[in-house]
């Protein structure tokens, strides 16, 4: 297996078909918050979050889901969208709350990331929480190469979302060690990511709130909750992969 690393959905080179070098998989990470409250609502009992990285086309769609099974998710600069259920909180997603429904998602980078990589066969979302688990399915998968890929901020690069990334590859290094399998790394992205996580594997909170989109945070309000569950290395077993273009669903 054969994994890059993608630093924004800006890096990402067009998706091609796999005979044409294209990955095999691909896995968004967007840590502080989507990928890890994507991965908590499903968890909670979610049927399924549709992701869209524009507010009038996640409307439409919303609008024509019944309304008793709908919640919209938007986040813009870090705060909730007004008008909508929830912001991008994995706190928020209680199962009182999401239980049996579908989350209609937009968030300022997480889910652009997520339509860069629509076509990929395998689609799977990670957080922090969930790293070892994917890097499971993907061992188990057989796939040869796989492009992580982080959301950032509006175009920049993300501490914690590389952080992830190393995360994710560290754990499908020591997952891989049947015959004929091992990683191999595709790119000096990869290896940045990996020393990353090496260097914050025991204080990942302390990354998450040193990070400058974990500072834009703390100047919003008290979100040291959101903080400690999205820094929980390996607290959730479900890997989040699309079935169906856009939509995320738990495995």
């Amino acid at each position: 297996m054969q994994i890059s690393y993608f630093h924004t959905s800006e890096c990402v080179p067009p998706v091609g078909p796999v005979a044409e070098g294209g990955p095999d998989a691909a896995v968004v990470i967007d840590v502080l918050r989507a990928t890890t409250t994507i991965a908590w609502a499903l968890q909670n009992g979610a049927e399924a979050i549709e992701a869209f990285a524009d507010l009038a086309a996640l409307n439409a769609a919303a609008a024509a889901w019944p309304p008793e099974r709908t919640l919209r998710a938007g986040e813009r600069g870090g705060q909730r969208v007004e008008g909508y259920d929830l912001g991008n909180s994995p706190l928020a997603v209680t199962p009182e709350l999401v239980q049996g429904k579908r989350i209609f998602m937009s968030t300022t980078n997480g889910t652009r990331s997520l339509q860069a990589v629509r076509p990929v066969p395998l689609l799977l979302t990670a957080c922090l929480p969930n790293r070892t688990a994917v890097a499971r399915r993907l061992v188990e998968s057989g796939v040869e190469r796989v492009w992580i890929v982080g959301s950032g901020w509006e175009g920049d690069y993300s501490l914690e979302d590389s952080l992830a990334a190393g995360a994710v590859a560290s754990a499908a290094t020591e997952l891989a060690v049947a015959p004929h399998q091992g990683v191999t790394f595709g790119n000096d992205e990869m290896l940045a990511a990996l020393a990353l996580w090496q260097q914050w594997h025991t204080d990942t909170e302390t990354c998450l709130r040193a990070a400058s989109h974990g500072q834009r945070l703390s100047g919003l309000g008290n979100h040291d909750g959101d903080f400690a569950c999205c820094s929980a290395v390996d607290s959730l077993g479900i890997v989040p992969i699309q079935d169906t273009p856009g939509v995320l669903r738990a495995s």
